[in-house]
């Protein structure tokens, strides 16, 4: 990810959530020094993810895919990436959170090994009010 890519990031946000992250965040990401990927096709930015690694964790910002490509792997693949990433800076355990309702981001996450380890109360801003969020977790690398 660039600063060039941002604006189109960020337009994918929007489609993808009702309160998706925004420039600024992606940033903020970029000068901290997280990895921040995109994956494309000939036509767009598809998915992009974000993960911070540090001190052998390493946690799952965000990962967004375009409505238009989702359910087609793009999201998996993306996420394989960032893990991959992490383990080669030394993460041994990733860490992420996930909106109670989004069933498909769940399953996609237990589909990969990830199991809750707990839930964060009001986490995720909402339309009627908050959201709560569960965290999940699993051991690097994968298999």
């Amino acid at each position: 990810m660039r600063n060039s890519d941002l604006d189109l990031v960020v337009q994918n946000e929007q489609l993808a959530y009702e309160h998706g992250w925004s420039k600024r965040i992606f940033i903020d990401c970029l000068r901290a020094g997280y990895q921040c990927w995109v994956l494309a096709n000939k036509k767009q930015i598809v998915a992009h993810g974000v993960m911070s690694v540090a001190v052998g964790e390493c946690h799952l910002l965000t990962l967004c895919v375009h409505p238009d490509y989702q359910r087609r792997g793009y999201g998996r693949k993306l996420f394989k990436l960032l893990l991959d990433r992490a383990v080669n800076l030394d993460a041994r355990q990733c860490f992420l959170e996930v909106r109670v309702s989004n069933a498909g981001a769940i399953k996609l996450y237990r589909s990969m090994g990830f199991v809750q380890i707990g839930e964060r109360r009001n986490y995720y801003p909402g339309n009627d009010g908050r959201e709560d969020a569960l965290i999940l977790s699993r051991d690097l690398p994968l298999p």
